[in-house]
């Protein structure tokens, strides 16, 4: 069975100098740049109506029309794993992913991702490329996501964020003692040794975080960050960027530090906290239907809450 995909985008003008196949990556961010590149070279993704090649620059302003037969998407595995609905309707879904829960599966997670376990609750989602996602947590973030229940939802919710208009809101945690907030203005892209991470890069992508100190302890901080972009690990990034990383990250986290002077729990909990205290509080969107802006806010997870109790502990007890 196959479906028809007509689409078209319009090369914004800051994708100038892009290559097409680039252009083509952020635009259609459904579909992967390998099978875009593919349908580059059958002509199936054209410029202004015209053939070209993956790697032509654009000069901003062009149009990319998309049209294609889709074979049906590779088959995923329906499984019963528990998600915690916040809302749902016809065309949308909003979940609360729990920290531990990778969203799609890959090498090393072929299954018992969120993916598969959208398909089990939802099974027309099984017709939705990647069964409705059209953003990403990180396996140790928890919080909100959007899923489409539909192709025109989908795609509605991707230009959305494409735009910046989905809001999305964050609550973290950060080794450090923070002043005030602000904003981080820093590219983001891979680091130039390490593939697995990302890193502040000047010919990255564009990256926009503004955060603001909610809390603060002797040693640390209780971090609100609010993305202007959604770069892989941006909030990640910036605010180890900032010398500020976050509490309990593998991979930007640095050389453990305890507060001095702080209680034996309080050092067991900082050495052995299991993920990056990062969770996705609040998400806001405009209804691919109805037009409505939609708010969600979830509350913190246990874990974040025993982390914060703790340090607040400290800092009465140090004084």
């Amino acid at each position: 069975m196959s479906q028809t995909l007509d689409a078209q985008e319009r090369i914004p003008d800051h994708m100038a100098g892009y290559r097409l196949d680039q252009a083509a990556a952020e635009l259609f961010s459904d579909y992967s740049r390998e099978r875009l590149k593919g349908w580059i070279k059958q002509g199936a993704l054209s410029v202004d109506g015209q053939p070209a090649r993956p790697r032509d620059r654009l000069h901003g302003g062009e149009w990319l029309v998309l049209s294609v037969e889709l074979e049906e998407e590779a088959r995923f595995e329906a499984q019963d794993i528990p998600l915690t609905v916040v809302y749902e309707d016809d065309v949308v879904l909003v979940i609360d992913k729990p920290p531990g829960l990778v969203v799609h599966p890959a090498a090393g997670n072929p299954d018992g991702t969120l993916l598969n376990g959208l398909l089990h609750h939802c099974t027309a989602l099984a017709s939705v490329p990647r069964a409705g996602i059209v953003h990403r947590l990180d396996k140790d973030t928890s919080g909100l996501m959007v899923v489409a229940k539909t192709l025109a939802a989908q795609h509605a919710l991707v230009e959305q964020l494409q735009a910046r208009t989905v809001s999305r809101e964050y609550d973290a945690v950060s080794v450090g003692q923070m002043t005030a907030g602000g904003s981080v203005d820093a590219p983001i892209g891979r680091h130039p040794a390490d593939r697995k991470r990302q890193a502040v890069n000047a010919s990255g992508k564009p990256a926009v975080t503004h955060y603001r100190v909610v809390e603060r302890f002797r040693a640390h901080t209780h971090v609100r960050c609010r993305l202007e972009t959604g770069r892989t690990h941006q909030i990640r990034v910036h605010l180890a960027h900032l010398r500020y990383p976050l509490i309990g990250d593998p991979v930007y986290g640095g050389r453990l530090k305890l507060p001095a002077g702080a209680g034996d729990t309080l050092k067991e909990l900082l050495r052995e906290f299991p993920r990056q205290a990062l969770h996705a509080r609040k998400l806001a969107f405009v209804h691919p239907t109805s037009g409505a802006t939609m708010t969600f806010r979830a509350p913190l997870p246990d874990d974040l809450l025993m982390l914060l109790d703790f340090l607040r502990d400290d800092r009465e007890t140090m004084g």
